[in-house]
């Protein structure tokens, strides 16, 4: 369960990281923040997957070129349900789902890298 706070958390920073870097990209507050975080993590556990499976023969054909559309629909499907966040285009959807993969990633790493090195054994 920490876990799941803990990318919430780094996903919820990288939101607003990426609108502030971003032009076409706005997040009203921390709190709609964390829920697009939390939009985006239930998007991409549960309907992500089942857009890749049915894209397969598509994804294959343009190399995997095809799931960066599959990433912007998510980021358009996530403004359009919180209220408070607004992409203002494609490009700007796709720009945002590449910092935001980014920043959360980094983060992700700084704090599993400090806490391996908490553990003993």
């Amino acid at each position: 369960m920490g876990r799941f706070f803990a990318k919430t958390i780094a996903t919820a920073v990288a939101v607003l990281f990426a609108a502030y870097i971003l032009k076409g990209v706005q997040v009203d507050s921390t709190v709609t923040a964390l829920l697009v975080a939390v939009v985006l993590g239930l998007l991409n556990s549960f309907i992500k997957p089942i857009l890749i499976i049915l894209t397969i023969p598509i994804t294959i054909i343009t190399l995997g070129l095809f799931l960066l559309f599959i990433n912007i629909l998510i980021i358009k499907w996530a403004a359009s349900l919180v209220p408070g966040f607004t992409v203002d285009g494609w490009v700007s959807a796709l720009l945002f789902s590449l910092v935001v993969s980014f920043v959360s990633s980094l983060i992700e790493a700084l704090i599993g890298s400090n806490n391996d090195g908490n553990k003993t054994s």
